[in-house]
C-alpha cells in the first residue's frame, strides 16, 4: 500500500515528505497506522551526518505509537486493533542479553545500521519510485503507516492516549533509566543532569523519583532551566562549572554522587567535566551522542583510578522495554510520572523540518508529530 513519510534524500539534509510504498507484513511483522511520533535528536544526528545512514532515501523516526491494522501470517501475540508503542531497540527474547533482562543490548541491535530487515540486509519494507528506502531503527515512525518487526513492538493499555504513550519508546526510558538504572540514584543523593532536552528532562524526573535530595539541572537555555524545576530539579544553573561548585557546597566539598551527561551533541570535554564533578566513588553516566567516529576524550585518569570513580555508558537507560514501557505508563496513570507535560509542541507530518528547527532553537522539550 501507499503511505506518506518524511525522508532524507541526502546527508547532510532535511526531512521532506514523500509518497512511499510500504510492504504487507511478513511472518513476524505487523503493519501499524501511526498515531504519534516524537522528534528525537537521534533523527537529527542522521540528518546532519553525525551517525551513518546505510542507504538513501532514508525514512526517519523511531519514537512512536499506533494501532495494528495487519498481522503477518503465522505471527502470534498481536491482533488487528492492538495499541502498540515501538521500542527503538528490538528485543528478540532469546539471546544472552535478553535472557538476563538486558533487552537494550539485544543482539538484534547489531542489524539496526543496515536500515533493512534484520534477517536480510538486502530486503527493505519501504520503497520510493521503485528504490529501496531505509528505515530508522527498523521503524520509520515519520510514516503514516509502517511495517515493523514484532520484536520492536510493545502492546499497551488502549485507554492510554497514543501521543502520550509514544514518548516511552525512546526519550522517557533513556533519560529515566539513566538515573534510575545506570546511575542507580539513591534517596538523599546529589545528582547533576547536564543538558535538559528530551532526554535530560526525564533524567531529572528519574533522579527525583529515585529520591535524590538535590537535582541540579544544567542548561544555557532559560526555558529549559525553568522546565527542569517543574519536573523535579531543586536547582537550575547555566553551566557545569556552577553545578560542580554547587554540588561541592552541598556535600562538604566532596562533590555530587552522580552526574548524567545528556547533551544533544556530546563531546569529550563534556564527559571530562561531568566526571570531575562527582565525588570519590561517584558515577558519571554518559547518554548523549555526537560524532560517532570521534575518538576525542578528556578523562582525568588520575581521578578515575585513584578516586575510584565510575564512568558508565547508558543505552536506552539500561531498559528492558517489554517490561519498562508498560511500567512507565502505569506510573503515568498513577500520577507519578509526567508525560503530557513533556510535549511542548504538536506538529503535522508536513511540519517535521520545522519541528527540528524548534529543537535546535531550544524551544521544545519534546515535539510530537500527531497524525
Amino acid at each position: 500500500m501507499r503511505t506518506r513519510g518524511a525522508v532524507l534524500r541526502e546527508v547532510p539534509g532535511r526531512f521532506e515528505v514523500a509518497e512511499l510504498e510500504v510492504d504487507d507484513p511478513r511472518q513476524g511483522e505487523i503493519r501499524v497506522r501511526m498515531a504519534a511520533s516524537g522528534l528525537c535528536h537521534s533523527d537529527d544526528h542522521h540528518a546532519r551526518g553525525d551517525q551513518r545512514v546505510a542507504i538513501l532515501p532514508f525514512a526517519g523516526g523511531h519514537e512512536g505509537a499506533g494501532v495494528v491494522e495487519a498481522v503477518g501470517p503465522h505471527t502470534t501475540g498481536f491482533a488487528e486493533g492492538d495499541h502498540v508503542v515501538f521500542s527503538f531497540l528490538p528485543a528478540c527474547g532469546r539471546c544472552r542479553w535478553c535472557a538476563h533482562g538486558m533487552q537494550n543490548l539485544c543482539d538484534l541491535g547489531a542489524s539496526l545500521g543496515t536500515n533493512a530487515r534484520w534477517d536480510d540486509p538486502t530486503s527493505f519494507r519501504l520503497s520510493l519510485d521503485g528504490r529501496p528506502v531505509g528505515q530508522m531503527c527498523g521503524l520509520s515512525t515519520f510514516c503514516e503507516v509502517t511495517t515493523v518487526s514484532t520484536a520492536s513492538a510493545v502492546k499497551i493499555d488502549p485507554a492510554i492516549p497514543l501521543d502520550v504513550a509514544c514518548l516511552t519508546g525512546c526519550g522517557v526510558g533513556t533519560g529515566w533509566g539513566a538515573a534510575v538504572n545506570s546511575a542507580a540514584v539513591r534517596p538523599g543523593q546529589v545528582v547533576i543532569v547536564m543538558g535538559i532536552g528530551g532526554i535530560g528532562i526525564n533524567a531529572v524526573q528519574g533522579a527525583a523519583h529515585a529520591g535524590a535530595a538535590t537535582v541540579i539541572a544544567v542548561d544555557p537555555v532559560p526555558f529549559k532551566r525553568e522546565s527542569a524545576l517543574r519536573f523535579g530539579a531543586t536547582h537550575a544553573v547555566t553551566d557545569i562549572a556552577e553545578a560542580t561548585e554547587l554540588g561541592r557546597q552541598l556535600t562538604n566539598g566532596q562533590g555530587a554522587d552522580a552526574a548524567i551527561v545528556t547533551v544533544g551533541v556530546t563531546l569529550g570535554r563534556h564527559v571530562g567535566q561531568a566526571l570531575r564533578a562527582v565525588r570519590k566513588g561517584g558515577t558519571c553516566v554518559v547518554v548523549g551522542l555526537g560524532e560517532v567516529r570521534s575518538r576525542e576524550g578528556d578523562i582525568p585518569l588520575m581521578e578515575l583510578v585513584l578516586y575510584q570513580k565510575r564512568l558508565q555508558g547508558s543505552l536506552f537507560g539500561a531498559s528492558a522495554p517489554s517490561a519498562d514501557i508498560p511500567a512507565q505508563l502505569r506510573l503515568w496513570q498513577q500520577g507519578a510520572l509526567k508525560l503530557e507535560e513533556l510535549i511542548t509542541t504538536r506538529y503535522t507530518l508536513d511540519q517535521v523540518a520545522e519541528g527540528f528547527d524548534d529543537m535546535h532553537a531550544g524551544r521544545n522539550l519534546r515535539g510530537v508529530i500527531v497524525y
